[in-house]
């Protein structure tokens, strides 16, 4: 699908509530308990997309003032700034998850029609239109919300945000080495990742490809399929 701004506004507003939601209650107890991501807590997800949604802002107030605002100072602060959020009490990492969530929404709504056309850089060194902030705000809030492992899955995300992640995360697979896999989601949805050997045939549930996709666990269906390296 052909995604817009609009779709990722949306999604990104829509996706900061599930996350909050899903974090919502954690004491000192929950926020320690593992995580879906191996080697992290709960707490661990929640100070990473805190921070992102501040690097974020970075992004913006780059398009907004045409002023170079990288999103990490170096991925070493990057990491130590988690290592620090991961340590606030629970009280004070929720209070972080929010405000930092807020202030990245009223930074997009008060951005000009004409700036988000405006190229910044992301983490990764990509150069990207500030239209596509939102859009990776999504993925951050949807995808983590999953990961704190606190009841919400792949299956609780809208099925339009799945088909518009499976569309990016092939196109992101398909740049680097790996099987050769046809994934087919059941009531549509097809795509193919180049790659060695004869392609391997994937099918499932759109929420289970999206997982599967992602690296997460998608249940037998994640058994079955070829193993995949990282995807960001």
């Amino acid at each position: 699908m052909r995604r817009t701004l609009a779709d990722a506004r949306r999604w990104a507003a829509h996706g900061t509530e599930l996350l909050l939601g899903t974090a919502a209650g954690l004491d000192a107890g929950g926020y320690a308990a593992p995580s879906a991501l191996p080697g992290w807590s709960r707490a661990h997800v929640a100070a990473h997309v805190a921070a992102n949604a501040e690097a974020l802002s970075n992004l913006v107030h780059w398009a907004a003032t045409g002023e170079p605002t990288p999103m990490y100072a170096s991925p070493e602060e990057r990491a130590a700034g988690i290592e620090r959020g991961r340590a606030l009490p629970a009280a004070e990492l929720a209070a972080w998850l929010r405000r930092s969530a807020d202030a990245l929404e009223e930074a997009m709504a008060a951005l000009g029609a004409e700036r988000w056309n405006a190229e910044v850089v992301t983490a990764q060194g990509r150069t990207v239109p500030a239209a596509e902030v939102p859009w990776m705000r999504s993925r951050e809030v949807y995808v983590h919300a999953v990961d704190l492992a606190n009841g919400t899955s792949f299956a609780d995300l809208p099925p339009d945000f799945l088909t518009a992640l499976c569309d990016d995360v092939v196109a992101k697979r398909a740049a680097s080495p790996g099987p050769a896999v046809v994934l087919r989601a059941s009531g549509g949805g097809t795509w193919e990742l180049p790659g060695d050997g004869e392609p391997a045939l994937v099918a499932g549930e759109p929420h289970e490809i999206a997982a599967y996709l992602t690296g997460r666990d998608a249940g037998p269906l994640t058994a079955a399929a070829p193993a995949l390296g990282a995807w960001l």
